[in-house]
């Protein structure tokens, strides 16, 4: 196809697609799928070799957020069957933060549910940072809090944090369709504020909230102008107990073209398959590991993901290889140019290209969160771990998508269960 060639010659130059080329990636047909893939594949290889980055998340604080945000398990007034509870301590959440990286992580998010973080939090937060990079030597983290107040990206960047996720989620254009508690612009505020900061920026959007294949090259090319250094692709889980709980209209095929759209716009950024590949891409995952560079290990924040050992077999079966700490993320260019607005250590910068804390070594940690993703246990006190909530009956669904894979978290930091990394 003419329109694949002109996007990998654009890609190995970093140069994104139009619009209409964009649009052109998501429209075409299954019979010519595999070429797709081929050809996304051929931009990631040039960045990214092999690679595939681990990451792992450590839900710090799940449940009772007052923001209405209509794909999140942790809404106010959601009904789904996810474990609530306040504040992990500092060293619960380093023990859980281990527990990714004894499983080969790079990254650890931490992420706290709420409409963003009291100074206090922040406070709370820098002490887990300091924990974890105490007990999880070369770690690096990335936090995701929440709307951000001034100054506060700059003390999590001074108490250590390296990275900050906020995702934009959908466009501008449908954000007011999706919350009404707080504005798109407040999303774009928080990430220009970590970016400010010298935090890398990690930001990226939910697919499969029912919106048009225009709003997914939307919020893409928005990502790509704030200069995002990590995207992470979520794929709508649709629990029971939220708005978007009729929402299964994804199918394998149509993951795969969002992620080689996401690809072709963004080619040199790591673009993470986050919330969602599970229940979405199921045994078309190793497919999607020749587009994206970047997955989430074992659970998410309040949903069950595929066993850590899995996708660890599901890596090397496919021919690829677990990045190492030894290695730069980001290519050359990009770390440099984080280096020189003052980013963090560890995988976002290269020693030789002037960035690094004195060490060119990748942190172990940091992920991008998938806001409506899944949970932990509650601290203090230890509250009974609730069933599993009953999957949807499996019924028809546009393109043949499933409705009937949705676990609910019931294991992780603050539950008699260990997590699953």
């Amino acid at each position: 196809m003419d329109l694949l060639n002109t996007l990998v010659e654009k890609g190995l130059r970093r140069e994104p697609p139009t619009r209409e080329e964009a649009l052109a990636v998501l429209a075409t047909s299954d019979d010519e799928l595999l070429d797709v893939v081929a050809a996304a594949g051929k931009v990631r290889r040039q960045w990214f070799g092999r690679r595939v980055k681990l990451n792992y998340l450590v839900n710090l604080k799940s449940g009772l957020c007052p923001e209405d945000c209509s794909y999140c398990s942790q809404r106010l007034g959601s009904k789904a069957e996810i474990l609530k509870y306040t504040w992990l301590k500092p060293d619960e959440a380093s023990q859980a933060a281990a527990a990714g990286v004894a499983g080969g992580a790079k990254r650890v998010c931490l992420v706290a549910s709420g409409r963003g973080p009291t100074d206090r939090d922040v406070e709370r937060v820098g002490r887990t940072i300091e924990a974890i990079k105490e007990q999880n030597e070369g770690v690096e983290v990335c936090a995701c809090l929440g709307l951000l107040s001034d100054g506060q990206a700059e003390r999590l960047r001074e108490a250590g944090a390296d990275a900050y996720n906020h995702n934009l989620n959908t466009s501008e254009a449908t954000y007011g369709g999706i919350t009404k508690t707080h504005t798109y612009a407040d999303r774009v505020d928080t990430v220009q504020k970590a970016h400010a900061a010298g935090l890398s920026a990690c930001s990226g959007l939910i697919a499969g909230m029912g919106e048009a294949d225009e709003d997914l090259v939307d919020v893409v090319y928005a990502l790509r102008e704030l200069g995002s250094d990590s995207v992470p692709v979520n794929f709508l889980i649709p629990f029971e107990g939220t708005p978007l709980a009729k929402e299964w209209n994804l199918t394998p095929q149509r993951c795969l073209r969002i992620l080689a759209m996401v690809r072709f716009v963004c080619p040199d950024v790591e673009v993470r398959i986050a919330g969602g590949r599970e229940v979405h891409l199921r045994s078309m995952q190793p497919l999607a590991l020749h587009i994206a560079n970047s997955i989430f290990l074992g659970d998410y924040l309040t949903s069950e993901g595929q066993a850590g050992q899995a996708d660890l077999d599901m890596i090397a079966d496919a021919g690829f290889e677990v990045e190492g700490t030894g290695t730069p993320t980001l290519p050359a260019h990009r770390a440099a140019a984080l280096a020189a607005a003052g980013g963090g250590c560890g995988s976002h910068t290269d020693a030789q290209a002037g960035g690094g804390c004195g060490s060119s070594v990748p942190a172990e940690a940091g992920a991008g969160c998938g806001s409506h993703s899944g949970g932990c246990g509650p601290c203090g006190g230890h509250a009974p771990v609730p069933e599993p909530a009953e999957a949807p009956a499996a019924e028809a669904a546009p393109g043949g998508a499933r409705t009937d894979l949705v676990a609910v978290r019931r294991r992780g930091a603050g539950t008699d269960l260990a997590p699953n990394a």
